[in-house]
């Protein structure tokens, strides 16, 4: 038995009915050309015919007294992968709206926490002999941004690849797709009873209590570097007025509690298009996805009525580690400038914010960068509370994450080319939308996950977004002219 670290258990303690913290990632594929039509079936029957499964997915989350009372991983010895991998179909005539459809609902369901927090959904019938596949995984298990980069290891490059090895056998450590490796194989079912409960903790007490105490003063050490940590990004945002502060961000329609019922939206642009305008304005890649963020919220908040008027604040996760488990994640500030009606000017103020907030974090170690990351999201289990949430400003307003991904097309099961790769995220109570976007081949691909209720018309963003992006080509046109 692992304890937890305390990021990890986070998400545990904060779930419940109405806010499910699990990750996904929908992937879209061209069936190959020899396809039959009982492919997806043949292929749903072998990948339930094993239960090899790689350790980190055959293991549930507990809490024993072994563990004083901390979330901690135990192997399931009688994991059943029919639970885990199905299939499902699309009415006719399957288009990509039926298929988010689907999606949004089964992202708003919660993980059966008496087994490993996964679940793999094969989706057949999509429209231009496609299929697709919802693949989601517990936040405490890994981030999103790990989730990926483990599919990734899963699929090939190459268009003739066979016997590919489905996400689940893959051990998201491995730096490379351990093609000559045997998964670990679940154990055959033992007994369970309270006696030989008792005996397992009593046998390996020590060592997991041990662990416990480790890690509970490792949390202790981090609690206690917040506040530190956020006098310094205050005297730092004083000093340097282009920082977003921390509780600087306003009310709005993002920031209140949310149900559990999610809504999807995805699409995907040429990275060609966002290349283009990064050299005409001397940005980067990050700074015009903002920018595109910023000009499709901006238009979709005017048209409902609801734009705050101080700008939006958006955190941006970061990396603090590589190892392939768990939450290895920080988060930086940079203001939207929402409330600059010009593209250019927006842009600039964006691209300034966010230098401003990377020279913050190249001064901090990664505890510091952890500690500052936990006050920021400290409002966020108060957004439940009535009448707190009005008091308390919130963090940040929403959450876009920016994930670099491959350049190269990917190929699974068959020679079945992936041409889509779209990530959903974890809308919490106070953070009724995520945005999340992932570089692809030639493209980038936007996913974003809301609240069924807080966000009203989502699929409309798309269409600002894409407005947003002619607005920023016109003004990078402009500035080139001049």
């Amino acid at each position: 038995m692992g304890v937890m670290s305390f990021r990890d258990s986070m998400f545990l303690l904060a779930e419940s009915r109405e806010r499910p913290t699990h990750v996904g990632s929908l992937l879209l594929f061209e069936r190959p050309e020899d396809a039959g039509p009982d492919f997806l079936g043949d292929l749903h029957r072998r990948l339930v015919s094993s239960n090899e499964v790689a350790r980190t997915f055959s293991r549930r989350a507990v809490r024993t007294v072994g563990s004083l009372g901390q979330w901690a991983w135990e192997d399931d010895d009688d994991l059943d992968i029919e639970y885990h991998v199905r299939l499902s179909a699309l009415p006719r005539p399957g288009r990509i709206r039926e298929l988010l459809e689907l999606v949004s609902r089964l992202h708003g369901t919660l993980l059966d926490r008496h087994r490993p927090l996964w679940e793999f959904h094969l989706i057949e019938g999509v429209e231009g002999d496609r299929f697709a596949i919802y693949f989601k995984i517990h936040h405490a298990l890994m981030d999103g941004v790990t989730g990926i980069r483990h599919l990734q290891k899963a699929l090939s490059t190459d268009p003739e690849a066979r016997d590919m090895p489905p996400f689940w056998q893959v051990d998201p450590r491995s730096k490379r797709r351990p093609a000559d490796q045997a998964p670990a194989a679940v154990a055959a079912p033992r007994e369970s009873s309270l006696l030989s409960s008792v005996g397992s903790t009593l046998a390996g007490g020590w060592n997991t209590v041990s662990a416990a105490v480790t890690d509970t003063a490792r949390t202790a050490t981090q609690v206690l570097g917040v506040a530190p940590a956020l006098v310094d990004a205050l005297y730092e945002g004083l000093a340097h007025r282009d920082t977003a502060l921390p509780f600087e961000a306003p009310h709005s329609m993002l920031n209140v509690p949310i149900t559990g019922a999610r809504r999807f939206a995805a699409e995907s642009w040429p990275i060609k298009r966002i290349q283009r305008v990064r050299e005409r304005t001397d940005s980067t890649v990050n700074d015009v996805v903002l920018a595109m963020c910023a000009g499709a919220l901006r238009r979709y908040m005017l048209d409902l009525d609801a734009l705050p008027e101080r700008p939006l604040v958006a955190a941006l996760p970061v990396s603090l580690g590589t190892s392939g488990e768990g939450n290895q994640l920080g988060a930086i500030l940079v203001t939207l400038a929402t409330d600059e009606p010009d593209a250019a000017t927006r842009l600039e103020r964006i691209k300034a914010s966010g230098k401003a907030a990377k020279a913050n974090l190249d001064q901090r170690d990664p505890m510091a960068i952890a500690a500052l990351s936990l006050a920021v999201a400290a409002p966020l289990p108060l957004g439940s509370v009535p009448g707190v949430s009005s008091m308390i400003n919130p963090g940040f307003n929403l959450i876009i994450s920016n994930v670099p991904g491959p350049q190269a097309p990917l190929y699974w099961e068959g020679g079945s080319k992936l041409v889509g790769m779209y990530p959903l995220s974890v809308p919490m109570d106070g953070q009724a939308l995520n945005v999340t976007v992932f570089s692809y081949a030639d493209n980038m691909e936007f996913g974003l996950t809301g609240d069924r209720r807080s966000v009203p018309r989502l699929q409309r963003l798309l269409t600002f977004l894409e407005e947003s992006l002619v607005e920023l080509e016109e003004a990078a046109d402009a500035a080139v002219e001049d």
